[in-house]
């Protein structure tokens, strides 16, 4: 008998140790944030130093604090691979599927990237109960749509960017202070062969016509494609007076250098990857200038929107050495600040609470002032950043990207190249 009293006390003694230990574990461990990007591409990179340059900041000011505890971050990046051709879905899943069960994620930043793969991704994160925030790429409406048709299983997904929709209402701002500034109403559009493109391009021929202007034609080209300029003489024999380029290819800098040859009266206005990296310029030795960029997010590039914002691009330039370099940078490191003042309203790391913490989350940030909508858990967009986040729409000047909308944040003026004067 005193043996088996023995026996059980012993037991007793080993599962209140246990305890104590994971109890003391999740006290003082760090909090896993998994990162499930396209580590090959500006929209995977980009995002990645931002989440890294937010938990520096944050842990060397102590960490976050959960429930009276201090406990810092820590990032897993895993390359979903999602934007590499002929890659299937599947394997973003399993990327995704690896950062929950094999690093222990606690949240999720980041991605996926591409707008299918972070929809089918959605099923796993309510399987998993894991609370995530989109910051780059999925630029379709249909996320936020199917968390406000489905709150109750997909209420654990977020995005802090913007989408199609939105991009495309900035654009017919954009293109209605050009109107009216300079009287131009007749524009061509020249898109790249892939979906995201072929339906930007698509519904902004539809606004631009219900607006007003003459859309004289839309060429479509593929992903790879180093020649435009049968496109560009028939936007010159057409009289285009504006050039709408939708392109996430890097060859897209060749069709700049081809427009500034040829001198086409013509001012370049669009969605064109390559365009938002600072070494943009030297890609086209200069001939880039006069283009214009929806970067998405402000912050993307240096700009004075709010107080956050040089401060971010000074600290993102001493970390990296060069300016914010695009879609997904802003946004990426403002998650982290997002999150953290979630945990911290939440007191703790359960799913719900913090998910509640989001829901009624206000903090101004890097592109304007950041809530969500608490049925679509979308980010609120606005033209003014006391009212909402705001896009950074650059034009290329003198070497530098300059923001020159919404007027709010202009820091410059629209200028045409001299031929078009």
């Amino acid at each position: 008998m005193k043996r088996k009293i023995i026996r059980i006390s012993i037991k007793i003694f080993i599962i209140f140790i246990s305890a104590l230990l994971i109890t003391c574990k999740s006290a003082k461990g760090p909090i896993v944030i998994g990162a499930p990007l396209a580590t090959a591409f500006l929209y995977g990179w980009d995002a990645e130093r931002g989440i890294k340059l937010a938990v520096d900041e944050i842990n060397a000011k102590g960490g976050v604090n959960v429930g009276g505890k201090k406990r810092p971050f820590k990032v897993e990046v895993i390359d979903t691979r999602d934007l590499e051709a002929g890659v299937p879905v599947s394997e973003a899943l399993l990327a995704l599927e690896k950062l929950i069960l094999e690093k222990k994620a606690d949240f999720i930043v980041g991605g996926p990237v591409r707008s299918e793969a972070a929809l089918a991704a959605m099923d796993l994160l309510s399987k998993y109960k894991k609370v995530s925030i989109i910051t780059t790429g999925v630029l379709t409406p249909a996320y936020h749509r199917k968390v406000q048709k489905e709150y109750n299983k997909y209420k654990y997904c977020f995005r802090i960017t913007s989408d199609v929709l939105v991009m495309a209402k900035e654009f017919m701002a954009l293109f209605g202070q050009i109107k009216k500034g300079h009287g131009f109403s007749k524009v061509y559009i020249m898109a790249q062969d892939v979906a995201h493109a072929r339906k930007g391009s698509g519904l902004m021929k539809k606004l631009l016509t219900k607006g007003g202007w003459k859309v004289l034609d839309m060429k479509i080209y593929p992903t790879g494609a180093t020649d435009f300029s049968v496109g560009l003489n028939d936007a010159k024999k057409k009289g285009a007076n504006v050039l709408f380029i939708w392109m996430d290819m890097p060859e897209s800098s060749i069709l700049l250098k081809q427009w500034s040859a040829m001198k086409l009266k013509a001012l370049p206005i669009g969605f064109v990857n390559a365009a938002e990296q600072p070494s943009f310029w030297k890609a086209t030795k200069g001939k880039g200038e006069y283009l214009l960029v929806n970067l998405v997010n402000g912050g993307n590039a240096p700009s004075n929107i709010t107080p956050w914002t040089m401060k971010f691009a000074n600290a993102y330039k001493k970390k990296y050495g060069l300016e914010p370099e695009g879609y997904g940078t802003s946004s990426s490191y403002m998650a982290i600040y997002v999150l953290k003042e979630a945990i911290e309203k939440a007191g703790t790391l359960e799913s719900d609470a913090v998910i509640k913490a989001l829901e009624k989350l206000t903090m101004m940030g890097v592109y304007g002032k950041i809530d969500f909508d608490d049925k679509s858990h979308q980010v609120i967009p606005s033209m003014d950043p006391k009212e909402g986040v705001v896009t950074g729409i650059i034009q290329w000047q003198k070497g530098k990207r300059v923001q020159v909308f919404p007027p709010k944040t202009a820091d410059g003026k629209i200028l045409l190249p001299p031929w078009m004067k």
